[in-house]
């Protein structure tokens, strides 16, 4: 009876031992998983917003430089800063020349007048009369041509930038005045050849300048290059972007912002995904159903806030890793926390 005793005793202390084991096993086993927090990758549709720096030019600009050089220049009527309209008088060279053809004219138009009556009562051939009419057309042609050299008009309206001669300098090479027109400007914008179908004539476009940063500029594609740079595989666009207040001035930087269209993505946390060190590889880790992760290659596009668009790689719904990067491993056991 004792025996039988003793036997029951030590079967009860194996079977309590052997309890305990796996207990201490299996907290071993949790305690040995790596702690990591998720989140499910989502369907949505994303923006296809592109950003582009460009440069803010004159809608037009001109030099003003007469068309006979080594003549004085008489007077410049307008100085930098000064607004200028479209055929405004701006500056006047000496006239000298134009004075003395001008006498030269009137006495070959005299002439003219005496030999008409004279032609027309046959005292003169045909052949004098039309050789005094072809001297007082050339003549006039002369004086017409020098007037428009001594008087220069601002061909655009604008605002003078540049002057570089005062009253009274002799005329050499360099222009006289240099003209913006800057009310419209235009921004000069290289975009990759892979947005050619969905850039048209007219679409909007915003802008943003550093030295405004409360304020957003509004424009539109006034112009579409139609060949692409065999270097750079882009094509040029040159966009209007009205100026009444006169805010915005050439030379400034600008970030002009084109919206491409919308496209449906599947979007994960931008802190889920990682480079492989040494390359232009992506990857992230998918926590799968049994609890371990896939370590996943991935194609990535845009971001969005705080998103980014995955091109390839994940599906919707799929539990992307979004703490404990650095400790995972494809295959690794996780313990997913919430």
């Amino acid at each position: 009876m004792k025996k039988s005793l003793l036997l029951i005793l030590i079967a009860i202390s194996g079977w309590s031992c052997g309890q305990n084991t796996a207990t201490r096993h299996t907290a071993t086993e949790q305690t040995e998983r790596i702690a990591v927090k998720t989140l499910a990758a989502e369907e949505a549709t994303v923006s296809l917003t592109e950003q582009f720096t460009s440069e803010i030019r004159p809608w037009r600009e001109n030099d003003i430089t007469p068309a006979a050089s080594g003549v004085h220049i008489e007077r410049i009527m307008v100085d930098v800063g000064d607004p200028v309209r479209k055929g405004q008088l701006i500056v006047t060279l000496d006239p000298t020349m134009y004075h003395q053809q001008l006498v030269q004219l009137r006495t070959i138009e005299d002439d003219y007048n005496r030999l008409k009556p004279v032609f027309d009562a046959g005292g003169i051939s045909s052949q004098q009369i039309t050789q005094a009419k072809a001297r007082l057309d050339m003549q006039k042609e002369v004086v017409a041509n020098l007037k428009r050299n001594i008087e220069v008009h601002s061909p655009i309206t604008g605002i003078v930038t540049a002057r570089n001669y005062e009253s009274g300098d002799l005329f050499a090479q360099k222009p006289v005045l240099h003209i913006m027109q800057i009310e419209p400007l235009k921004v000069i914008v290289n975009i990759p050849e892979q947005y050619f179908p969905d850039v048209k004539v007219g679409m909007p476009v915003a802008l943003d300048v550093d030295i405004f940063p409360e304020d957003r500029f509004e424009g539109h594609v006034a112009l579409i290059h139609p060949a692409l740079d065999p270097a750079t595989r882009t094509f040029t666009v040159e966009v209007r972007v009205p100026n009444p207040s006169n805010k915005l001035r050439p030379g400034m930087y600008a970030c002009t912002q084109f919206d491409m269209g919308r496209k449906s993505g599947i979007m994960v946390s931008d802190v889920a995904v990682r480079k492989q060190t040494g390359s232009a590889e992506r990857y992230l880790y998918v926590i799968k159903a049994d609890s371990t992760a896939e370590r996943r290659r991935v194609e990535v596009g845009r971001q969005v806030d705080d998103r980014l668009d995955i091109l390839s790689g994940v599906r919707p719904g799929e539990q992307i890793a979004v703490t404990s990067l650095s400790k995972l491993y494809d295959g690794a056991l996780v313990r997913i926390e919430k």
